[in-house]
């Protein structure tokens, strides 16, 4: 099981465009995201990169992609962006056994629900969506599927708020547990990569019990 230490940063209201400049001069640390866990049916693995750090009231994530080919189809929040281009955060806040599973696309379109598994899971309301700062490199617009080898960014800021089934004021001294990702799974050469190991017969990432340790 991986563990992973991040950083408080204490800084002015920052937006999440620039978040990588400042996760840049903060020197927050990259991890990779390149577990290929069902390599004999999807052996294709994308460049994969995170970095994560959190302020006073909330969790900011940058991540650096680089694929054989992009795609953004997905028309709203609350869509299948799991099926497109996309990079995956799921956070365990508490000893509850709930969970969020915070999915988006490489056009800043997100889901987000909660839940302590797969199914009966609580979508979250338009409001807390709408309180996630997003930044995507290739821009807001969806689009159809573009071949050939393409590098794109991606940056979140999560407000505490956005864990809607929980009251989290602050992660100073907490441990989390969550895990990390990419799929695409209706692109041209679909995927399924993780930051920790997941068994599973088949691609599955509601799998709390292969979640990692994340300290504050």
């Amino acid at each position: 099981m991986k563990v992973l230490t991040i950083t408080a940063i204490t800084a002015g209201k920052v937006a999440a465009q620039q978040i990588p400049a400042l996760f840049d001069s903060q020197r927050i640390e990259w991890h990779d995201i390149d577990t290929l866990n069902w390599k004999n049916e999807f052996p294709y693995a994308p460049e994969v990169r995170f970095r994560i750090a959190y302020n006073s009231s909330a969790l900011l994530l940058h991540y650096k992609v680089t694929e054989a080919s992009v795609a953004a189809v997905a028309e709203a929040d609350g869509g299948n962006v799991w099926e497109d281009s996309c990079c995956e955060c799921f956070i365990q806040p508490a000893d509850d056994g709930i969970y969020y599973n915070l999915e988006c696309n490489c056009a800043g379109t997100l889901l987000l629900a909660a839940g302590t598994g797969r199914n009966g899971r609580t979508l979250a309301p338009e409001s807390v969506l709408k309180s996630i700062d997003r930044w995507a490199s290739l821009g807001r617009e969806r689009f159809a599927e573009r071949k050939g080898l393409q590098t794109w960014e991606l940056a979140l800021i999560v407000p505490f708020t956005a864990w809607f089934q929980h009251h989290i004021e602050h992660l100073d001294g907490m441990t989390l547990r969550g895990n990390f990702y990419k799929c695409g799974d209706k692109l041209s050469v679909p995927h399924f990569v993780t930051w920790n190991a997941i068994q599973s017969a088949s691609p599955d990432y509601h799998r709390p019990e292969c979640f990692g340790i994340i300290h504050c």
